[in-house]
C-alpha cells in the first residue's frame, strides 16, 4: 500500500503517466490521458488534479530543459508569454466561477472540428521559420499566450496543443522553437496550479513523486523524438489529442465526465 492505495494502482498510474508524458512532449495534451488514469484508480477529483499537476510539473522539467539545452527557446518571445499566460490563467479561473462551463464546451467542439479539418488539409508543420513581420509575430505569440492562458484557467485540456498550433500556424515559428516556447509557457502555468493544490492539501505527494519519475522519462524521450522527427511525428499526435478532446467534451455534455 502507498498513501492508502494498492501497489497495482500506483503501477497503473505510472504506466499511464509515462504514455501521457511521451505524447505531451511531442504535441501537448498529455493531461487528457494522465488525469483519467488518476480518476480511474479511485483518486477523488481534487486529489487527482493536484497529484497529476505534481507529476506533470516535475516530468515537464525534462522536456523543457532539453529544448532549452538545444537552443529551441526564443526568450524575447517566451518571457512576456510566461507572464501573459499566468495573468490569463488567473482571470480564466475567476471567470470559471461566473460562467457555466457547458457553454464553453459547445463552442469548443465547433472550434475543434474546424481545427481538425485544417490540420487534415495542411498536415505539415514548418521545419523552418516563416516570413512574418517581427512585430506581428510578437503580437500573435503574446496574444495567444494570454487568450489560451484564459482557456487554461477556465477549462484546461489541450492547452499545450493550442499554443503549439498558434505559434506555428499563425506566428510562423519553426516547429522545434515553437515547442520549446510552449513548454516554458505551459510549465509556468502548471507551477502556479500546483502551488494552489499544495496549499490546499490536495496532493498525494508519495504517489505524485513516484509517477513523476515516469513522467520525466516520457517527457525526455518524447522531446527527443520530436526534435529528431519533427512534423512527421507531431502531426499525428496533435490530431489524436484533438480527437480525444472532442470525445471528452462530448461525453461531458452527455453527462459522462472523466
Amino acid at each position: 500500500m502507498l498513501a492508502g492505495y494498492p501497489l497495482w494502482t500506483v503501477a497503473l498510474i505510472c504506466v499511464g503517466v509515462f504514455v501521457a508524458s511521451l505524447i505531451d512532449a511531442i504535441g501537448g495534451g498529455g493531461g487528457l490521458i494522465s488525469l483519467p488514469v488518476y480518476l480511474m484508480v479511485g483518486l477523488p477529483a481534487h486529489y487527482a488534479l493536484g497529484t497529476n499537476k505534481l507529476s506533470a510539473c516535475l516530468g515537464t522539467v525534462a522536456s523543457t530543459a532539453r529544448y532549452i539545452k538545444n537552443g529551441y527557446v526564443n526568450w524575447p518571445l517566451a518571457v512576456p508569454s510566461i507572464f501573459l499566460a499566468i495573468i490569463g490563467s488567473h482571470f480564466g479561473a475567476r471567470l470559471q466561477l461566473a460562467v457555466n462551463e457547458k457553454y464553453l464546451r459547445y463552442v469548443l467542439i465547433v472550434v475543434l472540428l474546424i481545427v481538425a479539418a485544417v490540420m487534415l488539409k495542411k498536415k505539415s508543420f514548418p521545419e523552418t521559420e516563416g516570413k512574418i513581420d517581427p512585430r506581428a509575430r510578437r503580437c500573435i505569440v503574446w496574444l495567444s499566450s494570454l487568450v489560451i492562458g484564459i482557456y487554461d484557467g477556465f477549462y484546461g485540456p489541450g492547452t499545450g496543443t493550442f499554443l503549439l498550433i498558434a505559434f506555428c500556424r499563425l506566428a510562423k515559428m519553426d516547429l522545434r522553437t515553437a515547442s520549446g516556447n510552449v513548454k516554458v509557457v505551459n510549465q509556468s502555468s502548471n507551477i502556479g496550479a500546483l502551488a494552489t493544490s499544495l496549499m490546499a492539501g490536495k496532493v498525494l505527494i508519495p504517489i505524485g513523486l513516484i509517477a513523476a519519475v515516469f513522467a520525466f522519462g516520457g517527457q525526455y524521450i518524447g522531446a527527443g523524438l520530436m526534435m529528431k522527427n519533427g512534423t512527421k511525428i507531431v502531426t499525428p499526435v496533435i490530431l489524436t489529442v484533438l480527437v480525444l478532446l472532442i470525445i471528452k467534451l462530448a461525453l461531458e455534455l452527455a453527462g459522462v465526465g472523466f
